[in-house]
């Protein structure tokens, strides 16, 4: 079923309009870093909210995306580096 809501989003200099897509599969995984220090660092983006462009197309011809999302980021750190408690 289509989604005939549009919304305004900002893009560049520009106010144009958007359609919400709705996210029917995720999967979240974590990206990993060990750091020069050893710490091992972990970090993830979490979608909150996808919206495709009205009429905006890369130069390649794909539909631009615009995401809201947030990014969860935890540590773990050699004891050494620990403050203790």
């Amino acid at each position: 079923m289509p989604n005939d809501r549009r919304v305004k989003v900002k893009f560049g200099d520009r106010e144009v309009d958007g359609v919400p897509i709705s996210i029917d599969h995720m999967r979240e995984e974590w990206n990993q870093y060990v750091l020069s220090d050893q710490t091992l660092l972990k970090a993830r983006l979490i979608v909150t909210e996808v919206i495709r462009l009205v009429d905006e197309f890369t130069p390649e011809g794909d539909p631009v995306y615009v995401i809201k999302s947030a990014n969860i980021v935890a540590t773990e750190c050699p004891p050494d580096l620990r403050r203790r408690v």
